[in-house]
């Protein structure tokens, strides 16, 4: 009996060490500061009672900061991202969608590279009814991103790809011949382009650079 309340009471202590391995928000706390911890975990909450995919903030906060990247830069890109999410959400329900986490999480990445809700609302409201939206919305950044397209112009591109039915692996083709072709030379010079390079974000990258960016030395 003796050997078998010890097996038992190791078995549920291996239990919680794991859940609290695979808990995001204990991660976090070991990670960042006690008061930025608090914040971080309060807004990936209030994003949560929005309806928006906190689990994409948690891995953000994670990633960021397994790179080493400062506590308090963490906390102002997880409130930046969920800020972003609540109005790409907001612009997709607009176009008369009913967005996916995916679908939020690609949209508050574009509106966070400068494009309007407004534009997003009308450009998902022209697309193909039932089509599953992450992979063109991130099609449409590597576009402004890759290609140097302004965002009316990369919204265009894609949404005639989208009434052409081209499928997601066709569109991120497209995309990654474009970018190879008309990517300006000033592309890897800080300051050379308009438009925001790449960021780690919390999109899921489900498009992958044909040739990967070098980011050019500063001066």
């Amino acid at each position: 009996m003796k050997r078998f309340l010890i097996a038992a009471t190791l078995m549920l202590a291996s239990a919680a060490s794991a859940q609290t391995a695979n808990d995001p928000s204990a991660r976090l706390r070991k990670v960042l500061p006690a008061k930025i911890a608090d914040h971080v975990l309060a807004t990936i909450a209030d994003a949560r009672s929005h309806s928006l995919p906190a689990k994409a903030l948690e891995n953000q906060a994670l990633r960021l900061a397994n790179k080493g990247t400062k506590p308090e830069d963490i906390e102002k890109s997880v409130d930046k991202s969920a800020e972003n999410m609540k109005k790409g959400k907001e612009a997709l329900e607009k176009g008369g969608r009913k967005p996916k986490s995916d679908e939020i999480v690609a949209a508050g990445a574009l509106i966070g590279r400068g494009v309007d809700g407004s534009q997003v609302s009308t450009w998902a409201k022209a697309a193909p009814s039932g089509r599953d939206l992450t992979v063109p919305i991130n099609v449409t950044g590597v576009l402004m991103d890759r290609a140097g397209l302004k965002s009316d112009a990369a919204l265009a591109r894609v949404n005639a790809e989208l009434l052409a039915k081209k499928t997601d692996r066709q569109l991120i083709a497209d995309a990654n011949a474009t970018a190879s072709e008309k990517r300006p030379s000033t592309a890897n010079k800080e300051g050379g382009l308009a438009h925001r390079p790449v960021t780690a974000g919390v999109a899921n990258r489900p498009v992958t650079p044909a040739h990967p960016v070098t980011p050019g030395k500063r001066r």
